[in-house]
């Protein structure tokens, strides 16, 4: 540890300041003494507002300062006390500020709970981590539940307890029991199956909500809602689930993955019946008005029965009425069908006389169709002398035009061998055969010489 300097007799210059010295015995401390397990009883016990942690702890002979900062305060799983028997995994450290001897705490567990705990702790890391605590992930609780469903033990106190509060706030409510040990080695697997029951017959048995409790325990007795299947059953539940496990410093997975944690069982039970508890008391409020309000409705339903009775007439006299009515009515009938059938007979004979002044007269047709067909043979005869004209002057004006009677007068037509008329003799090459037609008949010739300026041309027909 940490020792004098080897002169007995130091000067002013071999001084060390305080801070100094402290500093060093602090890191001889630090060095010394790792982190390690000490156990011990809470006392003087200071919640800062910081979040720190500041207590004692204690044994029947001695007593060391601890501080426990708020990173690590704030991940304890348990309300710490004073008069509890805890341990602490700390290191041995010094405040130089005051010069004090102190343990700075890391982590703090309930005494006896040793491997146990350990456990916990660390299924409980891996959960959150893995996101099945997310506060994102919790469902809101229906204000008026239609029905609540218990999964708990039978012989259990919290079952009472529950049920007592729930009779006393809200009795008309149904309550499902899905029993399951709450203690022992096949506790937690159980305990599971009841959950997934529940949930599965949810909308069948008419729930919409879910308790899962038991009384108070060691964390040995409570062990069964730390088990995995369970906490995972909760959070994948179909209908949401409040834990009341153990008493208000108690904390299981259970509690963690549920939607809601009650610190007991009664309270899940208050804080699942606190709608109907209201809505209870808000009718007993209204009741009053309520009973003014039907009275005054009955009241004004008796007036109105009255005046109505009132106005009501014997069947015998409301016949009699509509008797009168029905007559009346009848007359009124017979006289319309009179006057409608007098206005028929009216339009029929004005009807009638103007067809007679209309009606067609056969004699007068007949004389003026002889009269039109006359005129109509006469046209048609003037029509076609006229056309007979027109086509013998067409005639003799198409007569003048014919080819064939140039040709009678002693020309003729003539053809190269690609059949083109042959209008210029000096276009055509010596040898070329040529296609004469004169008016009567048809001649060949072959081109032998190539006339001259002025000259005919000559040729050798075939």
């Amino acid at each position: 540890m940490f020792s004098s300097p080897p002169d007995a007799n130091p000067g002013a210059n071999d001084a060390v300041p305080v801070s100094e010295l402290l500093r060093r015995a602090r890191q001889t401390l630090e060095r010394g003494f790792p982190l390690q397990w000490i156990v011990g009883e809470v006392s003087t016990l200071t919640r800062a507002a910081s979040g720190h942690l500041y207590f004692t702890l204690r044994d029947e002979s001695a007593q060391v300062r601890c501080v426990m900062y708020r990173s690590r305060a704030q991940l304890v799983p348990f309300r710490l006390a004073e008069g509890q028997r805890v341990e602490i995994r700390a290191l041995v450290t010094l405040y130089e500020a005051r010069g004090e001897f102190q343990l700075q705490v890391e982590q703090i567990r309930q005494a006896g709970r040793g491997n146990l705990f350990e456990a916990f702790l660390r299924l409980k890391d891996r959960l959150t981590a893995e996101g099945l605590f997310d506060a994102g992930r919790k469902r809101p609780l229906p204000e008026l539940p239609r029905g609540i469903g218990i999964v708990t033990s039978r012989q259990a106190a919290a079952l009472h307890d529950v049920l007592v509060a729930l009779r006393r706030r809200a009795p008309q409510l149904p309550l499902v029991i899905y029993p399951s040990p709450v203690q022992g080695d096949a506790a937690g697997a159980q305990l599971t199956a009841a959950v997934q029951k529940a949930g599965a017959r949810a909308a069948q048995d008419g729930i919409d909500v879910l308790i899962v409790c038991r009384g108070g325990g060691s964390l040995e007795d409570l062990w069964a809602f730390n088990d995995e299947a369970l906490a995972r059953a909760i959070a994948a539940s179909p209908i949401p689930v409040v834990s009341g496990v153990g008493h208000e410093t108690d904390f299981t997975l259970a509690d963690f993955a549920a939607d809601l944690r009650a610190a007991t069982p009664t309270a899940a039970a208050e804080i699942l019946s606190a709608g109907h508890l209201a809505a209870r008391t808000r009718l007993a409020q209204l009741r009053p008005g309520l009973v003014r309000a039907l009275t005054r409705r009955l009241e004004t339903a008796w007036e109105r029965s009255d005046r109505l009775r009132a106005r009501l007439t014997h069947p015998r006299e409301r016949l009699a009425r509509q008797r009168e009515r029905l007559e009346g009515a009848r007359h009124r009938l017979q006289r319309a069908q009179l006057a409608r059938q007098e206005r028929l007979r009216a339009r029929t004979a004005l009807a009638a006389r103007s067809l007679q002044a209309h009606r067609p007269r056969p004699e007068v047709a007949r004389e003026t169709l002889r009269g039109l067909a006359l005129e109509l043979s006469r046209a048609v005869a003037w029509a076609l002398e006229r056309r007979r004209e027109h086509v013998a002057s067409r005639a003799v004006h198409l007569q003048h035009l014919n080819p064939q009677a140039v040709l009678a007068r002693g020309f003729a037509i003539v053809r190269d061998e690609q059949g083109r008329i042959v209008r210029d003799a000096g276009a055509i090459a010596p040898g070329t055969l040529l296609d004469i037609r004169p008016a009567q008949g048809r001649l060949s010739a072959r081109v032998e010489t190539l006339p001259q300026a002025g000259s005919n041309p000559t040729g050798t027909s075939d």
